[in-house]
Formats: C-alpha cells, structure tokens, sequence
C-alpha cells in the first residue's frame, strides 16, 4: 500500500517531483490500461526518471477501459454525466476515505474549516444522481457544515440561506445559477457564489465573463467562484474570481501542444490540458484531458473551453483498438 501521507504532506516542488514518480512507477505496473499504453508508446518505465518525462492517459480510456490500479474491489464507482448516446467515464475508487481527504483538505485550503462553512447547493441530491463525484463530496460539506440541497425550490433556499448567519457558499452547475438569476431574489449579502460549469444543452453557452457578470449583477456579489473538477479525478482546483484557478499541491496543470501530445508549452500559451492529481493513486494520476486551457507562471491557470473535435485526440491508442 502507499502511504498517501507523503500526498497529502506535499511542501515543495521537489517533494511533488519525488512522490509523481513513485506513483508514476506503481501506476505503470498495477494499473493494466496504462501498462498498455505506456508498451503501446514503446516507453519503458524503468526509463523514466524525470516528471517531464511521464505520458499522459488520454480522458477517454475511463470510457472504454476499466482505469484501476487497486488489488481489492473498488469501494464506489464514479460516472460522469453525458447526454444521450454517448458513453459515461467510470472511475473506479479503491478507498473513499483517500476522496474525502483530498476533496476536505483542497475546500479548506481556500475556504478554511469545513465545518465552518454551510453550502446550499443547487444540485441534484446523492439519491438523483448516486454516481456523481460532485454530489458526493457536496453532500459530505454539507453534513460537515450544513446547507443543504434546493435544485428544485428556490423559495426554500432564500429563505434558508437568509437565515444562516455565518459563512456561506451557494454552489451550482451553471444553468440552475442562471435559473435562479432569472428570478432576482435581490442580494446575497455574505455569500459565496460559486459554479460548477455545465449548461449541458439546458441553457446556451454564453463567455465565462459574460455569464459571470450576468450572476454578479443578479446577486450582488463582487465576483463569482469557481470549481474546476471532473469524475476521473479525485482532487478539485477553485478560482475566487476572473475564471483563474489554483490547485492544491498534490495536483499540477501541464498544458501541452495541440499538435504534439507530448510537446510541452511554455507558460502563458494556450494548449490542451494535462492534469497531474497524485490522489488519484489507485486509477491514474497521469491525465491528458479535453479541456484548452493556459498555464502561469505561479501555477494557476486558466479554462479556454473544449478543444475542437476532441472525442478522438492525441495519441489515443487504446481507444482506437
């Protein structure tokens, strides 16, 4: 078993930079997809020996492979969301108690306590939507914290969120914040706004600025949050405003060339995004996703949208089989 205090104890780049390459050489062996793909790729394992070095899996072998590195039976399996014909990703958790931990430490690293903080959440609840990452690291803020659930009643929620005095976060998938914007229940004076992302063909897809100007002006709110987060990984990078995300530092953003899979581009350029996220211990920590995005000097990052045609992207071997 790996210890996962060495994850969760990251102080350094070189501390980072030791614990990816232990994960890195785990992975290649117990995680079969990867095995492949690395043999695929011609890449010995053996070989690697920088960060700079270790490929990337692309997104979509969590749709059509089983992305595992644990020797039991996973305690959860995670779906993404998808829309009608296509294929969800499934991400296989060997141990929960590695999600909440890392989901727990990245929330109060830029919100402080959880149990300090009550999220009112305009999400579907765990019993709606049972295979969701998100709905289930929510549901555990909310029973650190309190809150609650109110996809659906509005009225509840105002009335709720006005008579919670201390710290508050109202997190949402974009549409229901826009739905609720519509109604303008006035401001929202001590409330964290925070999006999730995801019109998914509910609404139409209006520029980050523009939607977030939009959600400012309905509630009164100097800026809206950010939560950056998908099904394949475990960990989760927020934004305080402005669309500029940071991650906690088990977690780290390589942005690559659209052209080059494994090309590299320097910061301040634009590309496809590469996550790192160590949590991922018993899956793959090693992600090539769909999203353009453009990495900064400190970092922090942004998320351009979604690379044009990118169902079938990079060097995506196994999904091609």
């Amino acid at each position: 078993m790996f210890d996962t205090r060495k994850i969760f104890s990251i102080a350094s780049g070189a501390d980072f930079d030791q614990a990816a390459l232990e994960v890195f050489r785990f992975q290649a062996e117990a995680c079969t997809p990867y095995r492949d793909y690395l043999e695929l790729l011609g890449i010995d394992p053996a070989g690697v020996e920088t960060v700079e070095q270790i490929p990337f899996l692309p997104i979509e072998l969590f749709k059509s492979h089983r992305v595992y590195s644990g020797s039991l039976p996973p305690q959860q399996v995670f779906t993404s969301s998808s829309t009608t014909g296509q294929i969800p990703s499934r991400h296989y958790v060997a141990d929960l108690a590695i999600y909440e931990e890392a989901f727990t430490r990245a929330f109060e690293l830029f919100y402080g306590p959880a149990q300090n903080t009550a999220v009112f959440a305009l999400l579907p609840n765990y019993l709606e939507r049972e295979g969701s990452s998100l709905v289930y690291m929510v549901d555990a803020l909310i029973r650190k914290g309190g809150g609650g659930f109110y996809l659906h009643d509005h009225e509840e929620l105002l009335r709720d969120m006005a008579a919670h005095s201390g710290p508050k976060i109202l997190l949402g998938v974009s549409y229901a914040l826009w739905d609720l914007a519509e109604e303008r229940p006035g401001p929202l004076h001590g409330t964290i706004v925070m999006e999730t992302g995801g019109m998914k063909g509910h609404r139409e897809e209006l520029p980050r600025e523009e939607f977030h100007r939009l959600l400012c002006d309905a509630f009164s709110v100097p800026s809206v949050h950010s939560e950056y987060g998908m099904a394949e990984l475990m960990s989760q990078a927020y934004s305080s405003g402005e669309g500029l995300f940071r991650t906690p530092p088990w977690m780290k953003v390589i942005v690559r060339d659209l052209h080059d899979p494994f090309g590299r581009l320097l910061v301040g350029s634009t590309g496809g995004v590469n996550l790192i996220d160590l949590a991922n211990l018993y899956s793959c920590s090693f992600v090539q996703t769909q999203d353009l995005g453009t990495l900064y000097t400190d970092g922090s990052f942004r998320i351009q949208g979604r690379i044009s045609g990118s169902e079938i992207r990079g060097c995506n071997l196994l999904v091609q089989e």
